[in-house]
């Protein structure tokens, strides 16, 4: 009985033996390895580049004043819709001494000239009258008190405008008023009610009261590698897609390529421009950041594979065509097939030659 026992035991420990040489020999084989299986299937690929720039309004004016002064009123904000017209601010107007002086002055010496000419005109009538001095000389002498008279009335027209913004002589118009000078929205008013403000001269570009843009009407402008500018042409399809609405994609055509490019940081860019509507139920903001898409080659229907079914070696392109059973995914076997490769989306890549769609190809290793 103790034999039998013994021998028991010894199998067990040999069997155990062995199963432990058999655990760590499996251990020790390499998996197999398996990939996905692709297939050809025909698509529409477009090939597209991306240039990134932001949204601004065709038509935007700064609004300025014709006179200096100080404003005492601003009547519109910042978002606005305002009309041709509209009155902006209105401007209290603070004389300078300068001007004010040479105004005076101007009165005092075109009075002394106006009455030393009615003395004139006087005497020159008398003697007409008395048939001493030609119809001519009469004439004259009265051609010389009229534009002494105006030159009067010009000198007063000119102190008011120094001291009030606008003269009698004006009529209707009034510098003392801002005008919008189009229709829009107002998107900034960088001045204040008490600002002193100043009108454009030879020397100055003038205060800035509100700027006012047509957002019905709006630009995308922005910039594109050297590298890519070449492909486009004016009249491509463009789409816009806004930082601010990534799921909002608005369609564009390109207006413009700059036909002289920038250096930045070391890189040569073009500047583009893409016209667009902006759809009624979409509101924007200039300055809004945006990328532009522009498909610069569009194929209907080609045969294509995932991109992560070409390797690529220089100038060549090659994939892995399965050989064994589809279904044994334990023993895949594949043989490398040389194609012509097309244009690519970043995701499928058109292969003009080498496959047909009912081949498998290898893809991720799972």
């Amino acid at each position: 009985m103790k034999k039998v026992i013994k021998t028991i035991i010894w199998c067990l420990i040999g069997a155990f033996v062995v199963y432990t040489f058999y655990f760590l020999w499996k251990q020790s084989q390499p998996e197999p390895e398996v990939y996905e299986l692709i297939t050809p299937a025909k698509r529409d690929i477009s090939k597209s580049t991306v240039a990134t720039g932001k949204l601004e309004p065709r038509k935007q004016v700064n609004v300025k004043p014709q006179i200096t002064g100080v404003i005492t009123s601003i009547k519109v904000k910042p978002g606005d819709h305002v009309s041709v017209g509209q009155e902006i601010a209105t401007i209290k107007v603070i004389p300078d001494m300068t001007a004010l002086n040479t105004a005076q002055s101007s009165i005092e010496s075109a009075r002394i000239e106006l009455t030393e000419q009615q003395r004139e005109f006087a005497r020159t009538k008398r003697l007409y009258e008395k048939g001493v001095i030609s119809t001519e000389e009469y004439q004259q002498g009265e051609t010389r008190l009229l534009a002494a008279r105006e030159q009067l009335t010009s000198a007063q027209a000119q102190l008011e405008v120094v001291t009030k913004g606008s003269s009698s002589r004006s009529g209707s118009i009034n510098t003392t008023r801002v005008i919008c000078p189009m229709a829009g929205m107002v998107m900034s008013v960088p001045v204040k009610e008490g600002s002193s403000v100043s009108a454009t001269s030879t020397f100055s570009d003038g205060t800035t009261i509100c700027t006012v843009a047509d957002m019905s009407d709006v630009l995308f402008k922005g910039n594109i590698d050297e590298t890519e500018v070449a492909r486009l042409k004016v009249g491509m399809s463009t789409t816009l897609i806004l930082g601010a609405m990534q799921d909002t994609k608005i369609p564009a055509t390109l207006e413009y390529i700059s036909p002289e490019g920038v250096q930045n940081n070391g890189i040569t860019q073009f500047e583009i421009w893409a016209s667009t509507v902006i759809p009624a139920n979409i509101v924007v903001r200039s300055g809004y950041s945006v990328n532009a898409s522009v498909v610069t080659e569009q194929h209907h229907g080609v045969l294509t594979v995932e991109e992560s079914a070409v390797t690529f070696e220089g100038d060549s392109a090659y994939v892995y065509k399965l050989t064994s059973a589809p279904k044994d995914s334990t023993s895949q076997q594949w043989e490398r097939v040389p194609v012509k490769v097309g244009i690519s989306d970043g995701i499928y890549v058109e292969v003009k030659d080498g496959i047909n769609g009912s081949m498998h190809l290898r893809g991720n290793k799972k």
